[in-house]
């Protein structure tokens, strides 16, 4: 069976919420009990996606506050605490105990308790004298934030800047790897598999490898560690690769823009959690939940948004015409269907009240996705949005792009991050600009009052890769130092090569890797990616079956990921034969503007570009 991220993490978090009791074939707990649950901002954000209110109920639970909240005593009910381990938690866990708040309990941790913070818990439990209201303590593994089957996220706010910070020191650095190996251990845990850990060669991506490695290898010398029930897989085909990437590999696809539905949806309309809100008809705000419930969302995340409008047509005359099908066999009008105009022989009437409650499922379905669309429509027309992306995919596939179209773009519609992010495809897409196209682009960015630093970011970026690639092999050092000391952990960015930074190639450079390495077969683009297998023994080399074929990938990127990305490595898998599976994740999911706005930070931070004006969020 595939590895189903979402349904383990849910199975995870129903078994918690049940007080830690195994759970029976309905999802339940067999002795159901009244419960409060207590959780802090991360612990929601990882249960909203996954856990809805009706849910909340079915497994028992009452009543639920964040922890922060000034809450008055429950007598005789246990309360459930889904919390972070920080010293703050710790300190209103002890402080609620010590207050007799409830009566018993259970704590549960995001990840694993460090020892120091365990210690705070019992001293402080002991002085109060409230130890004994503490049954339980847990550490759930469960510090990701699951989106869809195969989509996580970190939610490890601002990565790409501080990794590629020139003034990070190392101690910073370190503590970011040690959270991104924390999150992933905690999604492999969940998933109860080791995988073959694949990585390129220097950066984040190697430092994670490294020590994702080592933290597995002790794990596993613990007699029922996590993994015990997974069996010493040695088989590649029955163990995934992990394969990790740092953002660097690949800054176009993080900025471009996107007419497919899903990356649409969430880079115009600001889809978090799985939530967004548009505008009504009557001005005010209407929100909706687009998840594995929503079948159009499933089935039409990747179309090109033409085609999804196509698809809301198609669906509501197919429901028109069931409507009046309905109305006919019952001999009432062709009216909305309402359910008032039913009348009829008994059998027709009959079929038509058990029709009614799929119909208007299905009615609600499309009024959401025609509201979405149009709110949609209203953006693409107002921002130009559809010559965006018309002309970044051109200047990718041409490698380039006219002088007068470039700057017309400039200078016409879209905001002000639109055009920057415009801008800075410009200068990924074409390998060598002519100075005074670059003067052009810059002095058309200042006129539309745009704040430049993202700009000159990757335009310094861009000529240390271009030094980098033609310098010859004695002076190539010298430039490799002189970048280290400037850019600290970007070191990365400049040593990738100009094939990635400037590729023509459409298909996304991180797609064609990943099909690589679960092919296993002998390539030069992934010749040099390091192997880890934490279950092979510390001294021999990786025996063979650790190169593959996968027919599961874990794919993670180091600095934020996005839904182009995920729609990307989606159809990759859906296209072998047979079809294979892969999940992504990322550090966090990010717009294309605000992905942006973490390279403006980094050009600021180097004294780069204009800070007059603030790049503008796109309009929500």
């Amino acid at each position: 069976m595939a590895l189903n991220l979402r349904l383990k993490q849910t199975e995870c978090i129903a078994r918690m919420l049940n007080l830690n009791q195994p759970i029976n074939a309905s999802g339940t707990a067999n002795e159901e009990v009244y419960k409060i649950l207590i959780f802090d901002k991360f612990c929601q954000d990882i249960l909203s996606p996954l856990i809805h209110v009706k849910d909340l109920r079915k497994h028992g639970v009452t009543l639920y506050f964040l922890i922060d909240k000034n809450r008055k005593p429950v007598a005789d009910v246990p309360a459930v605490y889904f919390v972070k381990p920080t010293p703050h938690n710790i300190q209103r866990i002890v402080s609620d105990a010590s207050n007799s708040l409830y009566d018993y309990f259970h704590l549960n941790f995001s990840s694993s308790i460090p020892r120091p913070l365990l210690e705070d818990l019992v001293s402080g439990a002991l002085n109060s004298e409230s130890v004994e209201r503490i049954s339980k303590v847990h550490d759930q593994y469960l510090e990701f934030v699951t989106l869809e089957d195969n989509l996580f996220s970190l939610a490890d706010k601002s990565c790409y800047v501080q990794l590629n910070d020139p003034k990070a020191a190392e101690r910073e650095i370190e503590e970011i790897i040690d959270k991104i190996v924390n999150g992933l251990f905690c999604v492999l845990a969940t998933l109860a598999v080791v995988p073959v850990i694949r990585c390129p060669r220097g950066g984040p991506a190697e430092m994670v490898a490294t020590q994702l490695d080592r933290r597995l290898r002790d794990h596993l010398l613990v007699k029922n560690n996590l993994f015990s029930e997974s069996g010493n897989y040695t088989s590649s085909y029955q163990r995934p690769v992990l394969c990790l990437f740092d953002r660097n590999l690949e800054l176009a696809v993080a900025i471009q823009h996107d007419f497919r539905y899903r990356p649409l949806v969430h880079d115009v309309l600001g889809l978090r959690l799985n939530k967004l809100s548009v505008k009504g008809d009557n001005g005010g705000m209407k929100s909706f939940e687009l998840d594995r419930l929503d079948p159009f969302w499933v089935a039409n995340g990747s179309l090109e948004f033409p085609d999804v409008a196509l698809q809301i047509e198609t669906q509501l005359d197919k429901y028109k015409s069931d409507v009046a099908e309905v109305n006919k066999r019952t001999d009432g009008s062709d009216a909305e269907f309402d359910g008032t105009e039913l009348i009829g022989n008994t059998k027709h009437l009959m079929n038509a009240v058990n029709s009614l409650p799929e119909l208007t499922e299905r009615k609600k379905m499309i009024d959401k996705h025609m509201n979405i669309a149009t709110a949609l429509l209203g953006e693409i027309k107002e921002r130009s949005l559809d010559s965006y992306v018309k002309k970044e995919y051109e200047m990718m596939a041409r490698g380039g792009i006219d002088r007068g179209e470039l700057l017309a773009v400039l200078k016409g519609k879209g905001t002000k991050t639109d055009k920057l992010r415009f801008a800075i495809m410009f200068l990924i897409s074409t390998e060598t600009i002519p100075l005074s196209d670059v003067e052009a682009v810059e002095s058309a960015l200042r006129e539309a009052e745009v704040d430049t630093s993202a700009f000159q970011y990757v335009k310094k970026i861009k000529s240390l890769n271009v030094s980098l690639a033609s310098a010859s092999s004695a002076s190539r050092s010298n430039i490799v130092d002189w970048a280290e000391k400037l850019y600290g952990q970007s070191i990365s960015a400049v040593t990738a090569g100009v094939k990635n930074l400037l590729s023509g190639d459409h298909q996304l450079a991180m797609a064609r890797t990943v099909e690589a390495l679960m092919e296993g077969k002998p390539n030069p683009e992934i010749e040099s990616y390091l192997m880890f297998d934490p279950r092979a023994p510390k001294s021999g080399a990786s025996g063979s079956h650790t190169n593959g074929p996968f027919k599961e990938a874990i794919v993670f990127m180091i600095g934020g990921g996005n839904y182009v990305e995920y729609g990307g490595l989606q159809h990759l898998a859906q296209r072998q034969q047979p079809a294979k599976h892969i999940i992504y994740g990322s550090t966090e999911i990010l717009t294309g503007a605000e992905f942006v706005d973490q390279l403006a930070l980094l050009g600021q931070k180097m004294g780069l570009g204009s800070t007059s004006a603030a790049p503008s969020a796109p309009a929500h």
